[in-house]
């Protein structure tokens, strides 16, 4: 009798809970992501169907965020477009991110242009994930930085290096990657370059290193002026290159903490 009464009591507890809802086909692959996310996101509880044909079991449940898997489809694909229509319906309050095994740059555009809220490839390494599903849940938007060429299976940072151009200009020459020139990157400007290196967003970053959105955006400037990079995604492909040619523990001459 105490069992039943204590496990109504669990069933009525999680039912207070705002809930992040996902949706994944594949048994193995959602049992594994839930088991994940009722670790990491403990203030939330996790509710996993396959299709959304069973929405109806979430009815009156306080969904604050849907994780919908696509697979390799594209966003204009009709059957995803009618699931993220079914949910704006079924979950009007609910923040909407994409698990996609695609890291195609137009994908991430179609989901964003939709009002999708995160974008997340299945190379993407798991702790990015989750922080980027806090960032959603927190209000934000999350996708990883727009690189071409991302597919395998080592993760967005393993993957970046193979996707550097062999060559870049400096004023209006082309020099290879192997003659760049050690860059006198400050500490907070290394802990940052790491971060940028799992594709975590400016929000993200500042949360994880106790600083100012402002702050860590002037570190990303700095770095990207320092390696004659017009964007983030730039600077970190010719820095991980840089240290695959030279080795990770080349001397970047660090000066003081800024």
């Amino acid at each position: 009798m105490d069992d039943i009464v204590n496990s109504a009591g669990r069933l009525d507890g999680s039912l207070q809970l705002p809930a992040l809802l996902l949706i994944e086909p594949l048994t193995l692959t959602r049992t594994c992501i839930v088991n994940i996310l009722r670790r990491e996101l403990l203030g939330f509880h996790i509710v996993d169907i396959a299709t959304t044909d069973d929405l109806n079991c979430v009815s009156g449940r306080d969904i604050r965020l849907v994780a919908l898997s696509i697979g390799d489809r594209p966003v204009t694909d009709p059957a995803v477009e009618d699931d993220l229509a079914l949910l704006v319906d079924c979950c009007p309050g609910a923040s909407v991110a994409l698990l996609s095994k695609r890291d195609d740059e137009p994908i991430a555009v179609a989901a964003m242009r939709r009002g999708v809220r995160g974008f997340f490839p299945s190379s993407l390494p798991i702790e990015v994930v989750v922080a980027g599903l806090r960032l959603v849940l927190a209000g934000g938007v999350y996708r990883p930085l727009p690189v071409i060429g991302l597919a395998g299976t080592g993760g967005l940072e393993q993957s970046c290096s193979r996707a550097l151009a062999s060559s870049y200009l400096v004023n209006g020459a082309e020099k290879s990657v192997a003659e760049m020139s050690p860059v006198d990157f400050t500490p907070r400007e290394q802990q940052v370059l790491a971060e940028l290196e799992l594709g975590l967003p400016n929000k993200v970053i500042a949360a994880k290193l106790s600083l100012s959105e402002n702050t860590v955006k002037m570190h990303v400037q700095h770095i990207m002026r320092k390696c004659a990079a017009r964007n983030r995604t730039q600077a970190v492909l010719r820095w991980s290159d840089w240290r695959s040619i030279h080795g990770p523990d080349s001397d970047t001459g660090a000066s003081s903490p800024s």
